[in-house]
């Protein structure tokens, strides 16, 4: 079923990995004139703006942008006790590692009588988007606001898009992993509307402030990336978050029928979404093609799944060895990447660019979608090569401290006015020596 890349024998360097190894391609700068009149109209009309593309897009016109407070009490109280054990589980989890992730003050004595000291700064107010398209993600309602909130996070808004059978609000189940999680504030919009009023902040419809955010994160489609882009600036962001990928890396002792379960769990996420086997066993290869015709056929979305198997984004990578393979998958950088061979821990450590790594056949990528304690908010696109996914760290801004005495000050006098001096920057030389020239 996978389409087939057969490096075996192949010297290849880094630059053609990055190129010969299936990805989604995703073209923001394609949608950002559809994009940027939204996002200008919501700057001008707000909340006017906001709604009438809510009915042009989502079908439907709430009466008010924010969720009503009993409406988030209501949802709570008639979630399915299955759902809301497992969704208080899958937060007490990701609470416990996040917990660990919190940083502290340090302080430097530079010299004596001179310190520079780093303190770690909440952003103050944020905007958590979880989509509500193909899907309904109330497990993205935790990864978001659990991070957030263990920052110290004083002001945060979920933003997730109303649903017409809903009668205008966000999903009942988006709406109960909020209350669940001591949200108050929840505004029922979507797409780019819902990124362009986060930043420039509106009036409700009844009056009520609708506050802007310094910060949006959270996952979406190209629209919602491509107003990331365009406010990037006015606001912070986490990523510009692109169709989900899974990669796996395994030998001749992984179970087919495990590789072909997690290839098709990312793969019914969206049409889009990369699948990607590499591995050094012909047999295995040929084994999870089989599982995944017989695995796709019995799989509820299994249209929707075949067709992303069968993009030009998924596909099997064959190498000579697992350190050959380590080399492609590092490459690839991918959201998720399993690794699935005789010695796994060995194997993960050699991975320097991934979004997550899942070690073992007991660890699939669905584990840290939900249950894992770790943050499903991951780089994808390549990103892994150089960003992070989403952490108590990304709510925090590191700023330092400087404090020296005037004796501190005066004894790396010179050195300062050597380095403007060389700069061609004497006033800042002066600004230093203008302190004892009296």
């Amino acid at each position: 079923m996978l389409n087939r890349i057969d490096l075996r024998g192949r010297t290849t360097t880094p630059a053609q990995l990055r190129a010969i190894v299936p990805r989604t391609e995703v073209d923001v700068d394609s949608v950002l004139h559809h994009v940027r009149p939204v996002v200008d109209a919501v700057a001008a009309r707000g909340v006017e703006a906001v709604l009438e593309y809510t009915e042009k897009f989502d079908r439907v016109r709430p009466a008010s942008v924010r969720v009503p407070a009993s409406a988030l009490s209501s949802a709570l109280s008639a979630l399915d006790p299955a759902v809301r054990g497992a969704l208080e589980e899958s937060i007490a989890r990701a609470q416990r590692v996040h917990s660990d992730q919190r940083r502290s003050e340090k302080t430097t004595q530079v010299v004596p009588g001179g310190t520079v000291t780093e303190k770690w700064v909440p952003v103050e107010r944020v905007g958590l988007y979880v989509p509500g398209g193909l899907a309904v993600y109330p497990s993205s309602v935790g990864m978001n606001v659990v991070p957030a909130q263990i920052a110290g996070v004083e002001s945060l808004v979920v933003c997730s898009p109303p649903q017409a059978e809903f009668d205008g609000l966000p999903h009942p189940a988006i709406l109960a992993a909020a209350a669940l999680l001591g949200v108050e504030e929840v505004w029922a919009v979507g797409g780019a509307q819902a990124v362009a009023l986060m930043a420039h902040g509106g009036v409700d419809t009844d009056g009520a402030e609708l506050a802007p955010v310094d910060m949006v994160t959270g996952p979406g489609n190209i629209y919602v990336a491509a107003a990331k882009r365009l406010l990037r600036g006015l606001i912070g962001i986490d990523a510009e978050a692109g169709p989900t990928e899974i990669a796996i890396l395994a030998d001749s002792t992984a179970d087919p029928v495990h590789v072909a379960a997690d290839l098709i769990s990312q793969a019914e996420h969206d049409t889009l979404a990369a699948s990607v086997l590499v591995t050094d066993s012909v047999e295995l290869a040929d084994a999870v093609d089989v599982e995944l015709e017989r695995q796709t056929g019995a799989t509820k979305h299994s249209e929707r799944v075949r067709t992303a198997l069968r993009g030009k984004q998924s596909g099997t990578v064959l190498v000579s060895s697992v350190d050959e393979g380590v080399r492609v998958v590092n490459a690839y950088a991918a959201e998720h990447l399993e690794i699935q061979t005789a010695d796994s821990r060995a194997v993960a450590a050699q991975i320097r660019s991934a979004g997550a790594i899942f070690v073992g056949a007991h660890s699939p990528v669905s584990l840290g979608d939900y249950c894992a304690g770790s943050n499903h908010v991951l780089p994808t696109g390549g990103c892994a090569r150089h960003s992070s996914g989403l952490s108590v760290q990304t709510f925090l801004r590191g700023i330092h401290v400087i404090d020296y005495s005037e004796e501190a000050l005066r004894e790396v006098a010179d050195k300062v006015v050597t380095l403007a001096n060389a700069e061609d920057l004497p006033a800042h030389g002066q600004a230093v020596t203008a302190r004892f020239s009296r």
